[in-house]
């Protein structure tokens, strides 16, 4: 088996793109009753669909590093049916392996809904029942680990053996609303295996059952479980990261036009820094990568769309302004 650089693991999607004309918006932004309105019982006109094949976190992370020059290769499952043969399809045109692709007979590929409004989306899904396993994956340099089924658990058990039967794996764990949702104790395993870990705000607080408005305080308390990096992402505000030494802010890379539609930004940003330490990038330099394809990203629909080729992304950063950098923060 040719070595793998980078092996995501995580539920496929394809996405339906809906964009929405005849919407509106109540409450306050960030708040729970901040909410997308359409006319009840009444015919609602939309501008343009758009479909979006082989998407998802995973699905997402392994384009992205593939189309950065990594081996990249997706454990996963589709169904049986003509929208699965459409992602491996996808997946191929991109340079992703699919050899550990699984392909469950009598069952359908998952189908979500993104009602587009704006440069926001809400989503409508729904994860098919698939019987979970790790097929041999032989030793990856990277494993990065995202979003399954809440009913895949204990899955999750699995990959938490294969890593800790092989040290020599590097872990980047991008936990999905499911993966929050079981909790940190049932997940203890697999924090303590992690080489990096993304999420933003909002998740942070909930992984550490906390409010606060000191990121540090999130950044350690998620190293404190365990992961050797912490990078937590903040929307406009950027990220912030911590190695058990020091702390990093890293601003977002100027957007050469209001975002088109946000999907995959998140994404884009933790497997591109994960590709970057891949290729042997600290994590400065490595946290330096992601906005810029985060940023091509939020241009384009969906989240594959505007991902970048490793030429195209050091493009933009020789063209970065200046203080475009990962700054060590007190």
């Amino acid at each position: 088996m040719e070595k793998i650089d980078f092996l995501a693991i995580g539920d496929t999607v394809i996405d339906a793109f809906i964009k929405l004309k005849d919407a509106t918006v109540h409450g306050e932004p960030d708040t729970k009753g901040y909410e997308l309105c359409l006319p009840f019982a009444d015919k609602v006109p939309y501008e343009e669909i758009y479909v979006m094949n082989a998407v998802g976190n995973a699905a997402n992370a392994a384009v992205s590093a593939a189309r950065l020059g990594l081996k990249s290769s997706i454990v996963t499952n589709i169904g049986n049916d003509q929208n699965g043969k459409d992602c491996l399809d996808s997946l191929e045109n991109d340079g992703v392996n699919t050899g550990f692709v699984k392909v469950n007979n009598g069952k359908k590929t998952n189908y979500h809904y993104v009602l587009w409004y704006q440069a926001e989306r809400t989503i409508l899904i729904k994860h098919e029942e698939y019987q979970y396993n790790l097929p041999d994956i032989g030793t990856p340099k990277w494993i990065y680990f995202s979003s399954v089924n809440e009913r895949a658990f204990p899955f999750h058990y699995i990959v938490a053996d294969y890593l800790e039967a092989h040290p020599e794996i590097k872990f980047a764990f991008q936990p999905g609303k499911f993966e929050i949702k079981l909790g940190k104790e049932k997940l203890a395993r697999l924090y303590q295996k992690t080489e990096i870990f993304f999420c933003n705000v909002e998740e942070a607080e909930k992984i550490l059952g906390k409010e606060t408005t000191d990121i540090k305080e999130l950044l350690a308390g998620i190293s404190s479980l365990g992961p050797k990096m912490v990078v937590i992402t903040d929307g406009p505000r950027g990220a912030y990261a911590y190695d058990r030494e020091n702390y990093f802010s890293m601003p977002i890379y100027p957007d050469p036009k209001p975002p088109y539609e946000r999907t995959g930004a998140g994404d884009a940003f933790s497997s591109t820094v994960v590709a970057a330490l891949a290729l042997e990038k600290n994590l400065s330099e490595a946290l330096s990568w992601g906005p810029i394809n985060s940023m091509s990203v939020v241009q384009e629909v969906g989240a594959q769309k505007g991902l970048l080729s490793r030429e195209k992304l050091e493009e933009y950063l020789k063209n970065a302004p200046a203080d475009y950098k990962a700054k060590e923060t007190n």
